[in-house]
């Protein structure tokens, strides 16, 4: 991918300025506020001054511990009433109208939408963040989309399966995933014959999901989709079905082992087999400690905590214990050296400020014209991540939702145009239609949203035994940026100009 003058800027910056970072804690020791705050926020959307004051006084293994005690496996907020809803029979939808079948798409856009919302809600109020950040971990792991599986209930239900397995078992999580109807759907596997298997999930669970390419051959892919025929999904309640009728029963081999296999056992082959722990390990330290995997050091480490997750039977909360008390993941090199996604930025800006307001929709769109549409990932790869968050429209983007948010400047509708200027400049085509109306339902509600900064920089003022104005802006500093700031804010008599001059240094794009 080619990167923008801007973006190279970006990560030049904190490539520097980590260096002047302190030697990270030792592993007994009290974690400190820096420590306390990289750990909140690499495993949460942003740290209040209140949380790290408490995870200050830890060390790794009791801050590592409070967290994963502090995991749900259940929401807190309560769901839309339509999630429980059964499908609409075949029938009924053969037989609906053209302003039926309308209606009828419209009705799963504006569901779609209010899960969205309902989602945005639980990151923002949830007693565990990390739960959320796994959760949407898993999301793009198993990436399934909306525009898809239509019926938006299965991608709800999908998605309290992803939430109740987020810090539990892996090898559970992934056969419940194997059965899950949205994925069944998604990837083409509800009709899977013995007479035409077909290979999509075959081909993504190796691929994508367990052992990574280059450790399988198309062979296997074959022979593993005949094990997956005849697991479907009951049209009448959505609900997984083995239809016994079209399983293939026959002989297959499948990584070097034979046998009458179905699709337990053939996941019972991948969860054997070391590259699957690697795999998932290698993702995990890539979103929560570096994007670089790759040097020797980096991959002896990798190697020996996919031997911990795979001797622990794939338990995912003792993986994330073995990450968050590593040196690796306090190491001062690997600060800062991650971008926030779309979703990460929006919500962890609205988190830091206490933005409050009851219509999350324009945050929604906000999120998902920054490149993460919730629900709707790109395709079963799901997003990218690390600098493909970053170009020059979606920096622009989350510099005019800053603008936005701080200043409550009406310029979102010029930057708008600016960036169809840009590009067309680049010889795309400006985005029209759906994107187009996202964009203008986005600045029509954001532009009713008031919130009060003043109210939440004045507790950096100083007073009392703090009562030194650059004392206050060095606390604020330490609250909003993962390091020091690439343009240190002036000393202002005004706290909340040091908040509007943070969040458009360029270390506010990473974590």
């Amino acid at each position: 991918m080619k990167i923008s003058p801007l973006v190279r800027t970006i990560l030049q910056a904190f490539s520097l300025l980590v260096l002047a970072l302190p030697v990270h804690s030792a592993v007994d020791e009290p974690l400190g506020a820096d420590n306390a705050r990289h750990l909140l926020n690499r495993t949460g959307f942003a740290a209040s001054d209140g949380d790290i004051g408490v995870f200050a006084k830890l060390n790794r293994a009791e801050a590592a511990d409070r967290l994963l005690k502090a995991a749900q496996s259940v929401a807190t907020q309560t769901p839309p009433a339509w999630v429980s809803e059964p499908p609409v029979p075949p029938v009924r939808l053969r037989d609906m109208s053209p302003e039926e079948r309308q209606a009828q798409q419209r009705k799963n856009v504006e569901r779609a939408f209010e899960l969205r919302e309902w989602w945005f809600r639980e990151m923002l109020t949830t007693p565990s963040p990390l739960t959320e950040k796994m959760t949407l971990f898993w999301h793009n792991h198993f990436a399934t989309s909306q525009q898809k599986v239509r019926f938006t209930p299965l991608i709800y239900q999908q998605h309290v399966m992803l939430r109740r397995n987020a810090l539990g078992n892996f090898g559970t999580l992934l056969r419940e995933v194997a059965r899950d109807p949205a994925m069944l759907i998604y990837l083409d596997g509800a009709n899977s014959r013995k007479e035409q298997p077909n290979e999509n999930f075959a081909r993504e669970v190796m691929e994508l999901f367990t052992l990574g390419e280059g450790h399988y051959s198309e062979r296997d892919i074959k022979e593993a989709a005949r094990a997956f025929t005849g697991w479907s999904v009951d049209r009448d309640t959505g609900q997984f079905m083995f239809r016994r009728g079209i399983h293939d029963y026959g002989n297959k081999s499948v990584l070097g082992k034979s046998g009458n296999f179905d699709g337990d056992q053939v996941i019972d082959i991948l969860l054997r087999k070391p590259e699957t722990a690697q795999f998932v390990t290698r993702k995990l330290w890539r979103e929560f400690i570096s994007p670089a995997v790759g040097k020797p050091a980096d991959e002896a480490q990798v190697a020996r905590f996919a031997d911990e997750f795979r001797d622990s039977g794939y338990n995912i909360s003792r993986l994330m214990r073995v990450i968050l008390t590593s040196d690796a993941f306090y190491a001062p090199g690997n600060r800062a050296s991650l971008i926030k996604s779309p979703v990460e930025f929006v919500v962890g800006t609205m988190k830091q400020f206490d933005i409050e307001t009851p219509n999350l929709r324009p945050f929604v769109l906000a999120a998902a014209l920054l490149g993460q549409n919730v629900f709707s990932p790109p395709n079963v790869k799901g997003w990218p991540g690390g600098e493909a968050w970053i170009n020059s429209a979606t920096l622009l983007g989350r510099k005019q939702l800053i603008d936005r948010l701080f200043r409550n400047e009406d310029v979102l509708e010029a930057a708008l145009r600016s960036m169809d200027e840009m590009a067309m400049r680049n010889g795309e085509e400006p985005q029209p239609g759906r994107e187009a109306r996202q964009r203008r339902q986005m600045e029509r509600q954001m532009g009713g949203i008031r919130w009060n900064l003043d109210k939440w920089a004045d507790k950096f003022a100083g007073s009392g035994s703090n009562p030194v104005p650059r004392q206050g802006l060095m606390d604020m500093t330490r609250v909003v940026l993962a390091v020091a700031p690439q343009n240190p804010p002036t000393t202002s008599d005004k706290p909340a100009d040091w908040a509007r001059q943070l969040v458009h240094d360029p270390v506010y794009q990473l974590k």
